[in-house]
């Protein structure tokens, strides 16, 4: 009986989750247009093969993401048991909370370094490269559109 209070929240919660996808299903508009109906994905049109190569800052930021998410589910354990620790240092005298402290700040020295290593590398910089990147994709885009384009008119 303890735990009826979450029961009752995860049923509240997929019963709002259930009536949202019903009622935008009953009374959303329905015009499916080519465009629409097409596959999309993070900002980029997906045009040619699904083995083109891709900038490696993508796959970059994302492990940096990653590693600095991990950063805060080790943090905060440590938080909450950093009190617990002061406390059993003046009970028995042992350096438990100093000894932690000081782990956490080599932790937290480490990460600071990493994140410095990789905005030096440039891995932040989204600027001038991608601008000229995404220039080249354009074009690349454009000449493919007119190939076909032509394709087609010679095939007609």
């Amino acid at each position: 009986m303890d735990y009826a209070p979450i029961g009752i929240m995860f049923l509240v919660a997929m019963g709002f989750a259930v009536s949202q996808l019903l009622v935008t299903q009953l009374i959303g508009p329905r015009k499916r247009t080519a465009t629409k109906l097409m596959p999309y994905e993070c900002g980029k049109d997906p045009v040619g093969s699904a083995r083109d190569r891709y900038s490696i800052k993508f796959y970059t930021v994302a492990v940096i993401f990653l590693l600095f998410d991990i950063e805060v589910l080790f943090m905060i354990p440590f938080a909450v048991a950093f009190k617990y620790l002061m406390e059993q240092q003046k009970i028995t005298g042992i350096a438990f909370g100093a000894f932690a402290f000081v782990e956490i700040l080599i932790f937290i020295t480490t990460l600071v370094v990493g994140y410095i290593y990789v905005w030096k590398k440039g891995t932040f910089d989204w600027g001038l490269q991608s601008r000229v990147e995404a220039r080249a994709e354009a074009k690349a885009m454009a000449n493919t559109k007119r190939q076909q384009a032509s394709n087609l008119k010679k095939a007609a």
